[in-house]
Formats: C-alpha cells, structure tokens, sequence
C-alpha cells in the first residue's frame, strides 16, 4: 500500500496533469502492477473525490505491521519495507514534526541551508 501511496504521489507532484482515477482504473487490469489494490483505490476515488480531498492524509495502524516487526525481530528477520511503511502511517499523523524542525536547524547552522519560518498562531 505504502508503494502505491508513494507512486501517485510522485505522479499527482509531476508537472503533467494527471488524472490518478482514470490510471487507477487503467492499472487495475492488463498492467504489471494490477492488483485488488487498485480496484480499491479506484473505487476511492469514486466515493472520495479525484483528489481524494474529502478524506484527511491520517493514517491509522491496526496491529498487524508492528505484531510482524516484532516477530521479526525475534527471530532475526529484516523485514525493512514494512517497517518504513509503519513508520510512514507514524509520520502521518504529525501536523508537524518537532525532529523536522531539528534537522532544518541543524542543515542551517552547518551548511547555511534555508529553513522557513514557522507560521504563526491567529
């Protein structure tokens, strides 16, 4: 899911114009990433609009991805892609990131790199 996500992600930032429902429904038969996946997506983009703008980008864990990684760990498995998409739903649901926030510093204080203003309350 989370490399689905990542890809019409990359292709809803590209400078073409995009229509992600009509490539969902494409994709969802005779492509070589054709899946279940996509015929669920596609149908989201039904119900959720073409930009999926009636939902929020919050996404919830259920257990499963953290019962796997500990799994894992107990018997020594790397299992890196399903942490990354774990720790991906984590990212989602910070508005914003008090370790971004660090990170911007720090790229400016040692490489003079840009960091943007925080935005005020109203």
């Amino acid at each position: 899911m989370q490399a689905y996500a990542e890809g019409f992600e990359v292709m809803k930032s590209s400078e073409f114009e995009l229509d992600l429902h009509e490539i969902a429904g494409i994709w969802r038969y005779g492509s070589v990433v054709r899946s279940w996946l996509l015929e669920l997506l596609y149908a989201a983009f039904e119900k959720e609009g073409a930009q999926l703008e009636k939902i929020r980008g919050y996404v919830e864990d259920s257990g499963e991805g953290r019962w796997t990684i500990a799994e894992a760990i107990a018997e020594d498995v790397p299992v890196p892609v399903i942490t990354a998409a774990l720790f991906a739903r984590f990212a989602s649901r910070q508005d914003e990131s008090f370790a971004a926030k660090v990170n911007a510093a720090l790229r400016n204080q040692f490489g003079g790199h840009a960091v943007e203003a925080a935005k005020q309350a109203e």
